[in-house]
């Protein structure tokens, strides 16, 4: 158990870097599409779209899952510590399809082929926020809560809606 603190502390900060590409690269989305016409900008974009996946967001991942992964080595206690161990997996399954998802639309986008507009990468910005937030709060409170969930659920929606509504009025 000595090396676990130490795995757990570059677990959080490998996590925090991952989230940082899943935050950013949907609002390069966001300019990249809502600039199509500019080919100067896009091209910026899309260099600054593959470094940040490729170099930042997809070892920060790999890192993020080998410490996570470790843990549990070190410890295999903590399985059974509960349903919100298994809230948290499968939060971050979904978490995971997400940065997958990213790579799909930044490789559509740099070959001109991505019929998505900057109303959608608005709110699919807002889906690792809901998913973090579920993440962290099961860590922090080491229990699984239905309310806990559907209220963290209920706010994601709600500033959907609120997004996708705004942008359709300034229309």
């Amino acid at each position: 158990m000595a090396y676990y603190d130490w795995v757990l502390t570059f677990h959080i900060m490998a996590f925090m870097s991952w989230m940082a590409m899943l935050f950013y690269l949907p609002r390069l989305f966001v300019y990249h599409v809502e600039h199509a016409e500019n080919e100067g900008f896009k091209e910026v974009a899309k260099i600054q779209e593959y470094k940040l996946y490729k170099y930042i967001g997809l070892p920060a991942f790999w890192a993020t899952l080998a410490s996570g992964v470790t843990m549990l080595i070190l410890d295999p206690q903590l399985l059974s510590s509960g349903g919100w161990l298994y809230a948290k997996f499968t939060a971050l399954i979904a978490l995971t399809w997400y940065s997958f998802s990213l790579e799909t639309y930044r490789k559509a986008l740099a070959d001109g082929t991505c019929t998505k507009s900057g109303k959608f990468f608005r709110a699919y910005n807002e889906v690792p926020t809901f998913l973090a937030l579920l993440i962290v709060g099961y860590v922090i409170f080491k229990t699984f809560s239905w309310a806990f969930t559907l209220i963290t659920i209920g706010i994601f929606a709600v500033i959907a809606d609120l997004i996708l509504d705004g942008k359709e009025k300034k229309k």
